[in-house]
């Protein structure tokens, strides 16, 4: 009995230790780099913790605006200083002659520090003087910090740390520093070649008590290859962008923005939304939401796309008026404007005159006003789209693409038309399709894809895939719909009872359309609206297409015009001030 005790002790003794081994060698041998279903690199935790290091750069690309200048980081010299140098005897009086500060705050500095630290930000001037006294573990550096407001933040994006995510996107980089990816905007669509691949630190290895391992030699790791990370070099225009987002706090836009295309190019010169995004917490309301490229009601922007399908299918009778003293119900209208031919129901906004014409466009074909929606860029996706190496079908970015019915009872019921005539209804459409409706009316009717980026770059500048302008195949308005579309936006301004008669007198002769939608959405007893202008400029040479909405305000609040119309005064004074500069330059 004894010895069956003893046998049965061994074997049990002689088991643990095989299942310790065997544990052993699963952490040594096996699975070292992908240790548990947390996939753990036990090399470089092991590493880690016997190294300090300062992070100067996480290797993931970046973007940059329409001159080539960062726009989603900011780069500063600092100094760093390394725990040792506490231990060591070096000239601490020149290093705080250099900064303008006491030898003894710099002592202050380092009793306490048990790691890395980065002192203060320091000119270029300091940086080559602390250079040039050649301390280790003294060091100026130029570092890349994220910045506290991105220009243009929601279409660039976010990105964060996924370590899951990342290996199902990239299962051959599972011996990356970086698990950052994007996971919004562009941030997001240009992640595969944003991607980090190598980071950039300074190293210093240390023994279980923090004392020098290898002596006091700081490393540098990282980034060999001088043509990587790759850079995003977008469309934005920085000193547009920062001028409009002034303007939106200006006027205290809770919820909206505005939206600039260059015409020519099809280029976003700026992109402001509103709430702004909350970087330390993104996703806890709707700053994270591009709002220029979300779908809502456009109210009687949309007017637009009616009268651009009358007058191509010959619905309109020569010298034919509309009765606007009447509602689309027919019955008295709160604005009695009486009997108005087509171009006057177009500038004052005459519901009633629109609420007809749709009933007569679908009358013969249920999905008119959807082509003419389409045709005009309101609607689809408006943005580039191409093969880019072996990504097929790359796109730019994401949008909603809008909608004018959703079911076929809409299609064909006269009511349900006459109010999708004025925009509401079924109609969601974004800022985004109704400023490249705009550009399109004010090329003549042609379309061309938007561009939020023109170029991926080397590090080094130069460009490895150039991101071409693009015609949109397939049907659009023809130049004789454009011109009387142009004639007709114009008059809103031009009419002296116009809805745009505001921007009568701006530097830029401005054409456009206004929109107040009602919403559906109650606050306080209120009923929110949401309120529109968009239009282009200059009339007669046209540059530029602008979009400003206020959205869920209360009907006698919120009003967009002084915005509009500072957006072009602040773009006539930014034009003018370069023609100056370039005049005195050529003059020198």
């Amino acid at each position: 009995m004894r010895r069956r005790r003893i046998k049965l002790l061994s074997v049990s003794i002689i088991l643990m230790i095989l299942v310790l081994f065997s544990r052993l060698m699963q952490v040594q041998l096996f699975y070292s780099e992908n240790f548990s279903k947390h996939h753990v690199n036990l090399l470089k935790e092991s590493v880690k913790q016997r190294t300090q290091e300062v992070l100067i750069d996480d290797g993931r690309g970046h973007f940059l605006d329409n001159e080539g200048k960062p726009l989603s980081y900011d780069e500063k010299t600092v100094l760093v200083l390394f725990p040792f140098l506490k231990d060591i005897q070096w000239n601490r009086e020149q290093l705080a002659n250099i900064l303008n500060i006491s030898k003894e705050e710099i002592d202050s500095v380092l009793i306490h520090a048990k790691k890395p630290l980065i002192y203060e930000e320091i000119t270029s001037v300091q940086a080559k003087e602390v250079s040039k006294m050649n301390i280790p573990g003294l060091y100026a550096i130029q570092k890349k910090y994220s910045p506290e407001n991105t220009p243009a933040s929601q279409l660039i994006g976010l990105i964060g740390e996924n370590r899951d995510e990342f290996w199902k996107r990239y299962p051959d980089k599972k011996d990356m520093d970086s698990l950052k990816i994007g996971i919004s905007g562009m941030q997001k669509n240009f992640d595969e070649f944003l991607v980090a691949e190598n980071s950039s630190k300074l190293i210093f290895h240390v023994d279980g008590t923090g004392a020098p391992l290898f002596g006091i030699d700081v490393k540098y790791t990282g980034q060999s290859n001088p043509y990587y990370p790759l850079m995003v070099k977008t469309t934005i225009n920085r000193k547009f962008q920062n001028e409009i987002d002034n303007l939106l706090d200006k006027y205290k836009i809770a919820k909206g923005g505005a939206l600039l295309l260059d015409i020519e190019t099809g280029n976003i010169l700026a992109s402001a939304s509103r709430p702004l995004l909350n970087r330390d917490h993104p996703f806890s309301d709707e700053g994270s939401v591009n709002m220029m490229f979300e779908q809502h009601i456009p109210g009687s922007v949309f007017k637009t796309v009616v009268a651009a399908a009358a007058i191509s299918e010959g619905l309109i009778k020569n010298n034919e008026e509309f009765n606007c003293s009447l509602n689309i119900r027919g019955e008295l209208a709160e604005r009695e404007l009486g009997n108005l031919p087509i171009k006057e129901s177009f500038s004052r906004s005459c519901n009633k005159t629109f609420a007809e014409l749709a009933v007569r466009v679908q009358q013969d074909n249920p999905k008119l006003l959807e082509k003419y929606a389409e045709k005009l860029g309101l609607t689809g996706f408006s943005g580039w789209e191409g093969d880019v190496f072996y990504l097929k079908n790359f796109k730019q970015f994401t949008q909603a693409t809008g909608r004018i019915f959703t079911t076929d009872e809409s299609r064909k019921d006269q009511n349900y038309i006459g109010q999708t005539g004025i925009g509401q209804h079924e109609v969601r459409v974004s800022p985004l399709g109704i400023a490249n409706m705009m550009a399109t009316i004010a090329r003549g009717g042609e379309k061309k894809t938007i561009r939020a980026a023109t170029d991926i770059q080397y590090a080094d500048g130069g460009v490895l895939f150039h991101f071409p302008e693009q015609k949109v195949k397939g049907d659009h308005i023809s130049t004789s719909t454009a011109m009387n579309l142009q004639s007709l936006l114009r008059s809103v301004v031009t009419d002296d009872e116009g809805t745009g008669s505001f921007f009568q007198h701006l530097p830029y002769e401005v054409a456009g359309k206004s929109g107040t939608a009602e919403t559906g959405i109650e606050k306080e007893g209120v009923q929110l609206h949401n309120k529109w202008f968009a239009g282009y400029f200059p009339f007669q040479h046209p540059q530029y297409a602008l979009v400003v909405v206020n959205l869920e305000v209360p009907g006698e609040q919120g009003g967009i015009n002084p915005l509009f119309a500072d957006i072009v005064n602040m773009i006539y004074n930014e034009n003018h001030i370069e023609d100056d500069d370039m005049r005195i330059n050529t003059q020198e």
